[in-house]
């Protein structure tokens, strides 16, 4: 089990921005390995986090557990199926900082566009363009394949459903069981790679309750904003963790 208070102090915040993604806030959680990463490798850190991801998803599927969409989870779960398995195969040849910058820069690009869409009043045109099928395939697969890479399938998945203007609550059900399939459907390839040790289980039983509280503090805030000013905080998130990622991917490009 890691002891070093450096890690903790940082660790202590990621796994809170964590559960607040979790609990409704999404897109924000993509900050938590960068963040541990200051201390331990980039893998470690990932495999740290995903054990607590596993856990956190049972929190928030079970708080929206009424509130979901069937026919996105039918149209993206096979495809995010695909992305995993190509994440894994091909994860000695791929570089996670141009997979991140990639997936930065084309989300800050949309989350800008739909906003700028929404101010001009003309998203229900967009919304219709957006939710074609095969984009929604293509989603998919791109968000099972970043969050094998990275844990940063958040992204891909919002692009292709929140310009279908879900309920709030809907869109954080469908989003919570979508990840915590896509979650599990990594074990194995952690598995596969060795990333899981008994001093990063025992580490990530240590934020365990950590996790789980401000999980449950996500749920309660999110609830307390209203739908219309919920989508735009949501696209401002995606602007900021975008130019995070793209801005973190440069940096491992360069560096």
């Amino acid at each position: 089990m890691i002891t070093d208070p450096w890690f903790y102090a940082l660790a202590v915040p990621a796994v809170i921005l964590l559960g607040l993604a979790k609990g409704g806030f999404a897109g924000i959680g993509v900050i938590a390995v960068p963040l541990m990463a200051l201390a331990v490798s980039p893998v470690l850190a990932a495999s740290i986090t995903l054990p607590i991801l596993i856990v956190q998803d049972v929190v928030s599927v079970w708080a929206f557990r009424k509130t979901w969409d069937k026919a996105i989870l039918i149209l993206m779960l096979p495809s995010a199926a695909v992305g995993i398995f190509l994440g894994f195969a091909l994860a000695a040849f791929v570089q996670p900082g141009a997979v991140e910058m990639a997936v930065g820069a084309v989300s800050v690009v949309f989350a800008v566009q739909r906003l700028w869409l929404e101010r001009a009043g003309a998203p229900a045109r967009a919304a219709r363009a957006e939710g074609l099928p095969w984009r929604g395939v293509l989603a998919g697969i791109a968000a099972g394949f970043t969050s094998q890479i990275s844990h940063a399938g958040g992204p891909p998945f919002q692009m292709y459903v929140l310009p279908k203007q879900l309920a709030r609550d809907v869109f954080i059900g469908t989003s919570a069981i979508f990840f915590a399939v896509v979650n599990w459907m990594k074990v194995p390839a952690y598995l596969a790679l060795g990333q899981f040790t008994q001093g990063s289980l025992a580490t990530s039983a240590v934020l365990l309750p950590l996790a789980i509280a401000s999980t449950w503090a996500g749920v309660w805030l999110v609830r307390r904003v209203p739908g219309q000013a919920f989508y735009r905080i949501i696209y401002v998130l995606l602007i900021l963790v975008g130019g995070k990622l793209a801005w973190d991917g440069a940096a491992r490009l360069l560096g």
